[in-house]
C-alpha cells in the first residue's frame, strides 16, 4: 500500500480531475501516478456512473501494480498489490500475448475455497498444488493458480478480452511479480489474489492503463 499517497488523498478529501480527451483506451499521457489513477477512475465513473463506495480496480502497467479504489468522496485508494502484465507489452490483438488496455469488467470468478497454489486447467481445480518460486524463475509451464477473475472488455477495441481468456490470477512464478512476465493475463502473488478475490465481485470495473511511450 502506498501510505504517503493515501494520506495525501485523505488530507485533501477528494480528487476531481477533469477527463482528458487525449486519453484513448488506457493510454494515459502523464508521468504522474496521481494523475494516471485519477484520470482512469474518472473515465470509468463518467462512462458508467459509479455508485457511492463502488470498487474499481486500476491496473497500471508502468508501476506493475493493481490499485483497489472506490467512489468515496470522489476517489479513494484502499489497497495496492504487485502484479505482472504481459511480457510483450500491451495490445488487444488475439494471439499477441499482450495485456489488453481499457475498461473491463470481472465477468466470472473461479476458485472459491481452493487451497493456495492449487493448479487450474480450463478454470477447473485439478487438485494439484504448484511449487511456488520466490526467486526469479521463468517456468516453461504457465500455471494458473489459487484464484481466477475472468475479464470482459467494455470497449470496442477490447471486446475480445474474454475470448482471449484474459484473467487476473495467481502464479507459481512469484519471483517475477513486479515485472512484465505473463502471456497477457494479470498475474498476482497467491496470497494477494486470494485476498482480492474475497473483496471484489463479478461486475466490478477494471481499468488497464499504461503511460504512452
Amino acid at each position: 500500500m502506498v501510505q504517503n499517497l493515501i494520506s495525501k488523498y485523505l488530507a485533501y478529501g477528494s480528487i476531481a480531475l477533469a477527463l482528458s480527451p487525449s486519453s484513448i483506451l488506457g493510454e494515459i499521457k502523464t508521468d504522474s501516478l496521481e494523475d494516471r489513477l485519477s484520470q482512469a477512475f474518472n473515465e470509468v465513473n463518467t462512462q458508467f456512473e459509479l455508485d457511492e463506495g463502488e470498487d474499481v480496480l486500476i491496473i497500471d502497467g508502468e508501476t506493475q501494480k493493481i490499485y483497489l479504489v472506490d467512489e468515496t468522496d470522489g476517489f479513494r485508494i484502499n489497497s495496492t498489490y504487485d502484479i505482472s502484465t504481459g511480457k510483450p507489452g500491451f495490445g488487444n490483438k488475439s494471439g499477441s500475448n499482450k495485456t489488453p488496455l481499457g475498461i473491463h469488467k470481472i465477468k466470472e470468478k473461479y476458485g472459491e475455497d481452493a487451497l493456495k497454489g492449487s493448479i487450474f486447467k480450463a478454470r477447473r481445480n485439478t487438485g494439484k498444488l504448484a511449487r511456488i518460486y520466490t526467486e526469479e524463475y521463468d517456468s516453461p509451464r504457465d500455471f494458473v493458480t489459487s484464484r481466477i477473475m475472468w475479464l470482459d472488455g467494455c470497449e470496442n477495441d477490447n471486446k475480445n478480452s474474454h475470448s482471449r481468456f484474459i484473467y487476473i490470477h495467481g502464479t507459481p512464478e512469484e519471483g517475477l511479480i513486479g515485472n512484465p512476465a505473463s502471456h497477457g493475463c494479470i498475474r498476482m502473488k497467491n496470497e494477494d489474489v486470494i485476498e482480492l478475490y474475497e473483496i471484489v465481485d463479478p461486475g466490478t470495473y477494471v481499468s488497464i492503463i499504461n503511460s504512452e511511450e
